[in-house]
């Protein structure tokens, strides 16, 4: 009977200690949705930031609302059909898509006065809307898109892009994330300011980039900026990047293992303390 009672004792103590849950709804594109799926990878990554972040705060636990390819104007269309559910905390992690895909960011305006999903502006107001719809006590953290260079699929040489070192349809992808930093000031959210404060520069997202020598024919490793006026052939050339080109990315835009622990870290910083400000104004 005393072995039960203190077996009892010790469970209660757990329980009673043990951290809050939480509950973090993600929403991004390809860089949140492949957490969960590193065979879309090459099984180049281990972890992303989602489980790396709740690995360093072990009292929650994510729901990965990314979906590969989308753009915020595309999760604005489909919000009321993603299943997003009410949670502790969210965050939002895009447009880096919207950049390459060339959508018009438009100004503030269109977001303070709700002019529709026509703008980067105005899906954001849309998605955030929804946010506070679903629980309008959760803090909202909002996440620049990282700088990208040259992009070609892992699994697909045909599906590539080049990097942010040129502008998309007259517009910078650090226009992208000067957007949406003015959305956070406006709305006193915090952001994760990947593009200027991640370290991730354009310098060290690959270690370089293996391309034909125009000259000779023979493959070459190209460091930035040098690649960025060397063809690339889907068709017929190798993949440019071979594991050791790996750095910050494993592609020029998707972070590898080095580049989503650094993800994580910001996004655990912030996210702590904004769960400590939520939890001291219940009580």
């Amino acid at each position: 009977m005393q072995r039960f009672l203190f077996f009892l004792l010790i469970c209660f103590l757990s329980s009673a200690f043990s951290p809050a849950a939480y509950t973090w709804v993600a929403i991004g594109d390809s860089i949140t949705y492949l957490n969960d799926h590193q065979e879309q990878t090459g099984n180049r990554v281990t972890k992303g930031y989602l489980t790396l972040v709740t690995e360093e705060l072990p009292g929650i636990k994510y729901i990965n609302q990314g979906h590969n390819g989308w753009t915020a104007g595309g999760i604005a269309n489909k919000i009321e059909d993603l299943g997003l559910v009410k949670a502790d905390v969210y965050s939002v992690f895009l447009g880096t898509n919207d950049w390459w895909q060339g959508r018009p960011i438009g100004t503030l305006a269109d977001y303070r006065n709700n002019t529709g999903n026509n703008t980067f502006y105005g899906s954001y107001r849309i998605i955030i809307d929804k946010i506070r719809s679903l629980n309008p006590k959760a803090p909202i953290l909002l996440m620049t898109p990282m700088q990208r260079v040259d992009f070609v699929y892992i699994n697909n040489y045909k599906n590539n892009a080049y990097g942010s070192y040129k502008d998309k349809n007259g517009q910078s992808l650090a226009a992208f994330a000067e957007a949406i930093k003015a959305v956070g000031k406006h709305e006193k959210l915090p952001v994760v300011d990947l593009y200027n404060k991640s370290g991730m520069t354009l310098k060290n997202l690959v270690k370089f980039k293996r391309l034909k020598d125009p000259a000779t024919g023979a493959y070459k490793n190209y460091p930035y900026p040098q690649f960025i006026h060397i063809p690339f052939n889907p068709e017929t050339d190798e993949y440019p990047y071979p594991p050791e080109a790996i750095d910050m990315t494993y592609d020029g835009l998707h972070p590898s293992d080095k580049g989503y622990a650094i993800i994580s870290r910001m996004v655990a910083g912030v996210m702590k303390k904004e769960l400590k400000l939520k939890k001291a104004k219940a009580q």
